[in-house]
């Protein structure tokens, strides 16, 4: 495990909770949107500090904050995942897991054991060929069907969410849409164009602000629980 980055109060990445914000580098994923691709191979990603070091500020946090996001990266590859979670559970911190949602055996043994207690999980395209298009690897859909399930059977407080780059439309995001239970909540993310996005993407224009209100209102009617994020 390799830390590559603590953010060390948030307000809005865990809701209702004072957090911190631990991201954790590699994931077997390369969206072209995404902030963090410099962490995405985690051999060449700097460490930003050891895992005790992290712990050893977070005992200074207790009565202080709330809770600990985990994100990445993408943490289920981490084999030491389990050992972290503890240790910051033990210290009487809520876990929010961030996850991309391909490994469920992982997380379904991490929800099991207890040790997350509220999941975000991303659906980035239709589940379908152009999950592959929008995630830059080969990518079977059905494996984040198995997640969503997972998270329907687990009984704790999850979110999904998905960021509305260049390659979907609203089309697209209805076709996700159909996929969801009227009750879930769904997070649209606008797309934001860093220096990290991918050369496929470099230059290509995302549905506007404006455009996602409008999507939003109309995939109310599939599922009442959609939302713009920070809305």
């Amino acid at each position: 495990m390799k830390i590559a980055g603590l953010q060390r109060l948030t307000l809005i990445d865990y809701p209702d909770r004072i957090a911190a914000t631990l991201f954790l580098a590699g994931c077997n994923l390369d969206c072209g949107y995404c902030y963090n691709r410099w962490m995405i191979d985690a051999s060449r990603a700097p460490e930003a500090l050891p895992v005790e070091a992290f712990l050893d500020w977070l005992r200074t946090r207790v009565s202080k904050l709330d809770g600990v996001c985990v994100s990445g990266g993408e943490p289920t590859l981490a084999a030491d995942l389990p050992d972290l979670l503890r240790a910051i559970k033990g210290l009487g911190f809520a876990v929010k897991l961030d996850t991309n949602g391909t490994r469920p055996e992982v997380l379904r043994a991490l929800l099991d054991e207890g040790l997350a207690d509220y999941v975000a999980m991303d659906i980035k395209a239709p589940l379908d060929g152009r999950y592959a298009v929008v995630t830059g690897r080969p990518m079977e859909p059905q494996i984040i069907r198995c997640t969503l399930a997972l998270l329907r059977g687990w009984g704790g407080p999850y979110e999904l969410r998905t960021t509305v780059g260049p390659d979907l439309d609203r089309a697209a995001l209805r076709d996700i849409a159909h996929e969801l239970l009227p009750e879930e909540r769904w997070y649209l993310q606008p797309y934001m164009a860093t220096a990290e996005v991918s050369e496929r993407l470099a230059g290509r224009a995302a549905l506007a602000e404006d455009a996602l209100r409008a999507a939003v209102e109309e995939l109310r009617a599939v599922t009442p629980g959609v939302r713009l994020r920070g809305e």
